[in-house]
């Protein structure tokens, strides 16, 4: 048990920026343990209307101006510090990771995809 995330791309119309599903989705990139990221995702998730209270299985799309946004609070050591249970502790190796998601998720929107983030916990 603890915090699973992961990052998907589809070529589906998104019915939305939160909670859509669609059917055909490619596994882009996957955390274990992470939460300041998920932290960072769940706030962006509220930001964009989303009202799953727990943040838990729950959708948020990422666009260039996140992906941005995420690249500066990565480089700046500004994620938000989180902890919980089952959340795990996210350290500083983590960076080279996230920052490699970033680069992953601009090329596949570049290609016509659109990104996903998504947690189970």
């Amino acid at each position: 048990m603890g915090l699973d995330m992961y990052a998907m791309i589809t070529k589906e119309p998104l019915a939305g920026e939160v909670d859509c599903n669609p059917a055909e989705v490619d596994d882009l990139y996957s955390w274990r343990k992470h939460p300041n990221l998920h932290t960072w995702m769940a706030g962006l998730y509220y930001v964009k209307g989303g009202t799953d209270r727990m943040f838990n299985g729950a959708t948020v799309a990422l666009n260039t101006q996140d992906l941005n946004l995420l690249e500066a609070f990565i480089k700046g050591n500004a994620l938000p510090e989180t902890v919980g249970f089952c959340f795990g502790t996210s350290d500083e190796t983590m960076i080279d990771g996230d920052l490699e998601f970033v680069a992953l998720a601009r090329n596949a929107l570049s290609e016509g995809y659109s990104v996903l983030y998504t947690s189970s916990w």
